[in-house]
């Protein structure tokens, strides 16, 4: 096995080299706390890692207490989509925001850069393992910068409002790419970096609505699940074999309201899964959801059915019903569960003469069947444990039975076992290393359908700015 290194990456390591070595020296020299943007920054990020910045007041919030610390894990909340968390406040600080003008805006400008590498039993795929598809790489995952503002939805005063824009480029952009968005990158040309405008959407906050009410309008990231496209907000570097497979983004409308302290419920339309309206393939589609947590906060369980229409073929037109259960032990431990079922009617067959559309695969259907039912079930579970405020490991084990092939294009039983060792230098660095087991039990699906199994080490480093 030998490494491949991408120019791309190597410019993004200069970036980070220079960011680095810079706030390394900060650690022997003071940094003027004033002066320009940039010693600013630097002054940030010697503060951070110093562990000389001054301590924040915790963010305001009403309704039920946080079950985890974040950092080290992902999100202090047991999360569900498509919202702000009603409730509270927004508290976090940036390094960008506060070197450009103190936080005293707002809106705020915030982002990463994440550096990855993985080295792998496959020679050229590691798909359906994602987000390294690439075999033996370094590349450059993600760089994604954010403009975004929160409307405040602790107070029960007034009407408020936010907005959420965001600019996406590296390797993992097949894994927002959604079709009407840029979507010939991927569809047409099969670049491994790409851009995509991931997520754009405004909020309109009722505090009146219950204990409060957000409806959100744009393009937004599929509601149910544990994990997500933008790496920060994952357990781990890789991704389950279940979310590799399951809708990515939607353009749509939808209510979230807090009926009261640990219930949520939300229902919308969408155009249906990863696809803009002004497509073809895009029809009216319905989601719902339901949270509800526990007053000790040690359960939360999020149902939810996503993107529901006539489940006729089409461009991702996958029928959902999700279900995600978080257990907390102790406030060191806690696990996550996830389950999902999905299907699409009339998929063509791949041994038929009737056509595929561009971007998915056929199903493996009856002999003499032109056109069949696709389905597919999954389960994910994660146990977390924290060590330290900067430190927590996760054992991921994951199964996948792709009955049709129509979501992998190799129809059969996959399993996952990743075991990841995740570190924070201050609340600006992840790093996070993995070793991996990947297991077809049916037929040769990795590495192009030429191995039944696959082992990967990989890591990735997260700077946030």
């Amino acid at each position: 096995m030998s490494l491949k290194v991408d120019s791309r990456w190597m410019q993004g390591c200069v970036l980070l080299a220079g960011l680095l070595s810079l706030c390394a020296v900060a650690g022997a020299q003071d940094v003027p706390r004033d002066g320009n943007v940039f010693s600013r920054l630097f002054r940030f990020y010697h503060d951070d890692w110093w562990g000389t910045a001054a301590a924040s007041a915790p963010a305001v919030r009403r309704g039920l207490a946080q079950p985890l610390d974040s950092p080290p894990f992902p999100g202090a909340d047991w999360g569900y989509g498509g919202s702000p968390t009603i409730g509270e406040a927004d508290g976090n600080v940036y390094p960008l925001q506060t070197a450009m003008n103190g936080v005293k805006s707002r809106t705020k400008v915030y982002g990463w850069i994440e550096p990855t590498a993985n080295l792998s039993t496959s020679r050229d795929r590691n798909y359906p393992e994602t987000n390294d598809i690439y075999s033996n790489r370094v590349e450059l995952g993600q760089v994604v910068v954010y403009v975004e503002r929160l409307p405040d939805e602790v107070q029960r005063d007034h009407v408020d409002w936010g907005y959420h824009l965001t600019a996406f480029f590296g390797t993992d952009y097949r894994s927002t790419t959604n079709k009407g968005y840029l979507s010939s990158q991927l569809e047409d040309h099969n670049r491994q970096y790409g851009f995509d405008p991931v997520l754009e959407y405004v909020d309109v906050y009722f505090p009146h609505v219950a204990q409060g009410m957000n409806v959100r309008a744009g393009r937004f990231i599929s509601i149910p699940g544990i994990e997500a496209q933008l790496t920060p907000n994952n357990y781990m570097f890789s991704h389950s074999l279940l979310y590799a497979v399951d809708p990515f983004t939607d353009t749509g409308v939808l209510a979230t309201i807090q009926v009261k302290d640990g219930l949520v419920v939300q229902a919308g339309v969408s155009a249906s899964h990863d696809v803009a309206p002004w497509t073809a393939d895009a029809k009216p589609s319905f989601m719902g959801c339901v949270s509800a947590t526990t007053k000790s906060v040690n359960e939360n369980f999020y149902v939810c059915a996503n993107g529901i229409n006539d489940g006729t073929y089409a461009f991702n037109n996958i029928q959902m019903y999700d279900a995600t259960w978080y257990h907390r032990v102790n406030k060191t431990w806690h696990i996550a569960t996830e389950m999902y079922g999905m299907y699409q009617r009339e998929v063509p067959s791949v041994n038929g003469p009737v056509a595929i559309e561009k971007g998915t695969n056929g199903a493996n259907c009856r002999v003499g069947e032109l056109r069949c039912l696709a389905p597919e079930w999954a389960a994910v579970n994660y146990i977390n444990k924290e060590l330290s405020a900067h430190d927590y490991v996760s054992l991921r084990n994951d199964f996948l039975n792709d009955k049709k092939g129509q979501r992998t294009g190799y129809a059969g039983r996959y399993s996952e076992a990743t075991l990841s060792y995740n570190h924070w230098i201050g609340t600006t660095v992840q790093i996070r290393p993995e070793i991996r087991f990947d297991h077809a039990w049916d037929r040769r699906s990795y590495d192009q359908g030429r191995r039944t199994s696959q082992f990967t080490a990989a890591t990735d480093v997260v700077v946030h700015f």
